[in-house]
């Protein structure tokens, strides 16, 4: 909904050429080695989404669309009268359902991964001596995705010897600081963090067994929480429930690579000078679609 924001900042030009962050999102995944985009949306922003987004890349790659409306996956579930915000990102993910039943992978549509990590989870999910319960995340360092401008929340990871999530916390409210990072929890107490530890910036890898795992959890979640106008059902928080009843692995695969998100408008000029670099570096062709 673009709250902190204050608009769509999804469908918002960072690009020479007026292209948004899922523009280059689209263009890398394409170079990486994915064939097909699920794109998920509500219907009420669908008109300016395909004309200022979707339209440029439509007849590149095969799209499909989901929706994510607030009675969308309920099971007879009924919402509190006026709820307006989406139930989160593990919904939106549930939503898909219907139209993905390959391996996949899951990114948001305000943030730069690059298309090494795209090319990291792809190589992941195609791996043939994978399980069906099998599943990968790309981890950051807190302190290099953290805005200068307010506060964020992040999935914050600890991973064993192998490198394989052990759980994943979503903290709210983080806020960088001059030896690191602090983040606020529920009942008020400010906590310290190194700035160091490996998070989750939502780019996942998939296989379609997740989808019965969300399912069960977000029913879970509506009878405990649903009356909440505000709850949401986060990324973090399925992925954390499928490890801890030891339903599926979690892979996490480091990465150093830059990474940059729009979450406050005064975000979105930093998002544009890193584009401008990228291209000016040849990263990227001025124009990514033909007209």
């Amino acid at each position: 909904m673009g709250t902190r924001y204050g608009g769509l900042k999804q469908i918002d030009a960072v690009g020479p050429h007026g292209q948004t962050l899922i523009d280059y999102s689209v263009y890398d995944a394409m170079r990486a080695g994915f064939d097909r985009v699920v794109l998920v949306i509500r219907h009420y922003f669908e008109d300016a989404f395909r004309e200022k987004v979707s339209s440029k890349f439509d007849n590149a790659v095969e799209t499909a669309y989901a929706y994510q409306e607030t009675d969308a996956c309920l099971d007879g579930f009924v919402p509190p009268e006026g709820r307006e915000k989406p139930w989160g990102t593990g919904h939106a993910i549930l939503v898909g359902r219907e139209v993905i039943g390959e391996p996949f992978a899951v990114m948001n549509a305000d943030d730069y991964y690059g298309i090494n990590a795209l090319r990291t989870i792809l190589g992941f999910i195609t791996d043939n001596h994978l399980s069906c319960d099998d599943h990968a995340m790309v981890g950051y360092t807190l302190r290099r995705t953290l805005s200068e401008y307010g506060a964020v929340s992040r999935g914050v990871c600890e991973c064993d010897g192998d490198m394989f999530l052990r759980a994943i916390v979503e903290r709210r409210e983080v806020r960088k600081t001059a030896d690191g990072a602090r983040y606020v929890d529920a009942d008020g107490t400010t906590h310290a963090l190194t700035g160091d530890e490996i998070v989750s910036m939502n780019l996942w890898g998939f296989q379609p067994s997740i989808f019965d795992h969300i399912q069960a959890q977000f029913g879970q979640f509506l009878k405990d929480q649903g009356a909440s106008p505000g709850c949401e059902l986060l990324i973090p928080s399925v992925v954390d429930s499928l490890i801890q009843s030891g339903n599926g692995t979690v892979k996490v695969l480091r990465t150093e690579d830059p990474w940059f998100g729009i979450t406050y408008r005064k975000d979105k000029p930093v998002a544009t000078q890193c584009i401008r670099k990228l291209t000016a570096e040849g990263s990227y062709p001025e124009k990514l679609w033909r007209s």
